[in-house]
């Protein structure tokens, strides 16, 4: 603690210092034009418009996050097989920290090591002590990379997953390799430096691994084998052979006797296979039963997508597919406005004639010629059969009694297949207009419309990543708030993919410095939800960056570190790991300085957040809901209040301790939360503290009875142990006291 002559005295005005010559500390939600004469007057009319756009933008984006985080996309979500929501389970080491070795065992289960490849690189990893697994997506890299790092360290041991955003020039030269230690970087994305540089330093890393006795295993696609800077380090990599892996785990797992017709049908099916995943899933359903296996062999869905495919339908029946694709879900009546649209873009399209430059031959592909779109409601029936269905429901948070007809898949799995047969059978002529129209809908103010929009861009990603990346959201990135929300959107729900999780990280990053403020605020937007859940301290290094640049970005960044803590509530890990992060940064600035006072900026508004969905405050959420909360909060209370921010503390203190008021279980956490701010404050401090409190809760929000028990809690609980010599302040006499207080 410090000396009480020297500490900051709440009960008097801060001290100027260097940090007084930002602008004065406004509401989030303050127009700038409202701000003080110690301004350099009003920012310029097009600055308020943009922070009033960007404004809109985050509303929308809560909203959207707010049902993400509790599961309620429009009713009935099927997320099997994918990361949906936020502190779902995902696979082992795809976000970044330590992967425990129940973890590896289940991973490891039915792992058959692809030959040669796999002995190439395990030898290459003995010498070098880091290879690079350089093959095709869902080809078993992940699980190939586990089984190398056990051979070389052992069979019991863990590792440690790293950021694919990771530079390895940094890592070389950084204290983050430690000795002894199994390192993995799953689907690598890359760096930014020149080769010659990269084959330098990738030269230095290996030599860093092999000094400290560690391992490093990265996975990377196969264009990374023609690399100048890692092709010394790579290795082909390919998925064990199908009917092997399966006779490998047939023997790994019970199964009752199969007849030799059905036994060669099996063998015939599995073959076919190219996932590894998927063969595994073919062996252990046997245990469900014969048929059940057969069936997820035999693949219903794919064969039935494949047919209504193979029929060519007219462009009458194929557009209000492709537009479904991109728009599951929504009123029908507002989907019937939407595919129209679609079938003007590709009129207008096709009376241009025009031919793109550098556009691809479409020989082979199915054309759109003559269009006639009209659209009926009947002709659903017969359009598109098994594929479609209607539903009558109604929207979230709306009346059941407003239900509305929607149209949607049979399953979520075949609105994938369909976009990937829009893609595998439909050229130039399909999709240019359909890139129109979907950019005229990532403009439109209906969120429900943007985030199908976004679910099927994510979906289309997996197919055409490059064409998404330059066509769409390299575009919506730079364009109005209700675009950029739309490409946030887009890579939270490419994060469900696990090969194109990485690919997220990397292009939200990519506008983070010097692609103009637009863009800046996108990376900002887009680091929240599954993306900053996964990749969690890259998330909060960026946006901490952010919060240091303009005020647009700063704005930006900060509402952004808001909802990454808002997104975490559910999560107890996220939300400990957040805090100490908060703290961490606060307890590396120097005193009185401009970066000081920009992290105690946001620290105050992390501090006044109100909860993603429910009434109250997020601090009284957590300090409810989560052990250990009440000491991290109570100390990035403390540094608030000890700054020139302390109204804004102990405002955020009024509210959450009014918040907590009818919750019977909250003393404790609100003692907690006192003993954890008394113990990091000077008696005067403290004092101070006590006077001003039940001041600012003679405020007509807070002057209720509850609130001020809890007040007392909060104050007179840590006054039972007064130093000596301290004299302690008191609640109103109209407070009665808390019976062992």
């Amino acid at each position: 603690m410090a000396d009480d002559a020297e500490a900051p005295d709440l009960s008097e005005e801060p001290v100027p210092g260097p940090e007084d010559e930002l602008a004065p500390e406004q509401p989030e939600d303050t127009d700038p034009a409202d701000r003080t004469d110690a301004d350099d007057g009003p920012p310029p009319r097009a600055d308020r418009d943009e922070r009033e756009e960007d404004g809109k933008g985050y509303d929308d984006l809560r909203r959207a996050l707010g049902r993400r985080v509790y599961n309620n996309f429009y009713g009935v979500v099927d997320a099997s097989g994918a990361a949906f929501g936020f502190g779902s389970a995902v696979a082992p080491g795809l976000a970044p920290g330590s992967v425990g070795p129940e973890e590896i065992d289940r991973a490891l289960r039915f792992y058959l090591p692809p030959q040669p490849c796999f002995d190439d690189a395990l030898g290459r990893l003995r010498s070098e002590h880091l290879v690079v697994l350089a093959g095709p997506d869902s080809s078993g890299r992940g699980a190939g990379s586990f089984a190398l790092l056990r051979r070389v360290r052992g069979e019991h041991t863990g590792l440690r997953s790293l950021s694919p955003a990771n530079s390895l020039a940094e890592l070389a030269a950084s204290s983050a390799l430690k000795a002894g230690q199994a390192y993995v970087i799953l689907d690598y994305v890359g760096e930014m430096n020149v080769d010659a540089v990269q084959a330098f330093e990738i030269r230095r890393l290996s030599e860093e691994l092999r000094r400290k006795g560690s391992y490093l295993v990265i996975t990377a696609p196969e264009a990374t084998r023609r690399r100048l800077a890692l092709k010394d380090h790579c290795v082909p990599w390919q998925a064990p052979d199908p009917v092997e892996l399966f006779d490998h785990c047939r023997g790994r797992t019970p199964s009752a006797d199969i007849p030799p017709d059905v036994v060669v049908e099996l063998l015939e099916r599995v073959a076919e296979l190219r996932r590894p995943s998927d063969v595994v899933a073919a062996a252990t359903g046997l245990a469900d039963g014969l048929d059940a296996a057969l069936q997820v062999l035999r693949d219903s869905d794919k064969e039935l997508v494949r047919n209504w495919f193979r029929n060519e339908p007219a462009a009458g029946d194929l557009l209000p597919l492709a537009a479904l694709a991109f728009l599951e879900g929504i009123p029908e009546r507002n989907f019937e406005k939407a595919s129209v649209l679609l079938g003007i873009h590709v009129r207008d399209w096709e009376q241009t004639g025009e031919t793109a430059a550098g556009a691809a031959d479409t020989t082979g592909t199915t054309a759109l010629r003559g269009v006639t779109f009209e659209q009926t409601r009947a002709r659903w029936k017969e359009r598109a059969t098994g594929l479609v269905r209607t539903e009558r429901r109604s929207g979230p948070g709306q009346d059941p009694s407003r239900s509305e007809r929607r149209i949607v898949f049979t399953s979520p799995r075949v609105r994938a297949l369909v976009i990937g047969e829009l893609h595998d059978l439909y050229g130039y002529e399909l999709w240019y207009p359909v890139r129109q129209w979907l950019s005229r809908l990532s403009q439109v103010a209906d969120l429900d419309i943007r985030t199908e929009v976004a679910q099927g861009v994510a979906l289309y990603a997996r197919h055409a990543l490059a064409e998404v990346d330059e066509s769409l959201l390299q575009v919506w990135a730079d364009g109005i708030a209700a675009q950029r929300v739309t490409t946030a959107l887009t890579l939270q729900f490419m994060c469900e993919d696990e090969q194109l999780a990485p690919q997220a990280l990397n292009l939200a990053l990519s506008w983070a410095d010097n692609r103009g403020p637009a863009r800046a605020v996108t990376t900002a937007m887009a680091l929240t939800g599954t993306l900053g859940s996964l990749y969690r301290l890259e998330a909060l290094n960026w946006l901490w960056f952010l919060t240091h640049r303009g005020e647009r970005m700063a704005f930006a960044a900060r509402r952004s570190l808001v909802l990454l803590l808002q997104t975490a509530e559910q999560d107890p890990e996220r939300v400990l790991f957040t805090l100490r992060y908060v703290r961490t940064r606060i307890a590396d600035t120097a005193q009185r300085s401009k970066g000081r006072s920009l992290a105690l900026r946001t620290t105050a508004q992390l501090l006044e957040a109100e909860r993603l969905e429910g009434p109250g405050t997020l601090a009284a959420a957590l300090l409810r809901d989560i052990p250990g909360c009440a000491r991290h909060l109570g100390l990035l209370w403390v540094s608030v209040l000890l700054s020139v921010c302390r109204r804004r503390a102990v405002r955020a203190l009024c509210q959450t301790l009014t918040a907590l008021r009818d919750d019977p279980a909250a003393a404790d956490a609100v003692r907690a939360l006192g003993e954890a701010m008394r113990g990091a404050m000077t008696p005067r401090q403290w004092k101070a503290l006590g006077n001003d409190l039940p001041h600012a809760l003679q405020h007509p929000d807070y002057a209720i009875p509850g609130t001020h028990r809890l007040a007392q809690v909060l104050l007179g609980s840590l006054r039972s142990r007064p130093t000596a010599g301290e004299t302690t302040s008191r609640l109103p006499s109209s407070v009665p006291s808390v019976q062992g207080g």
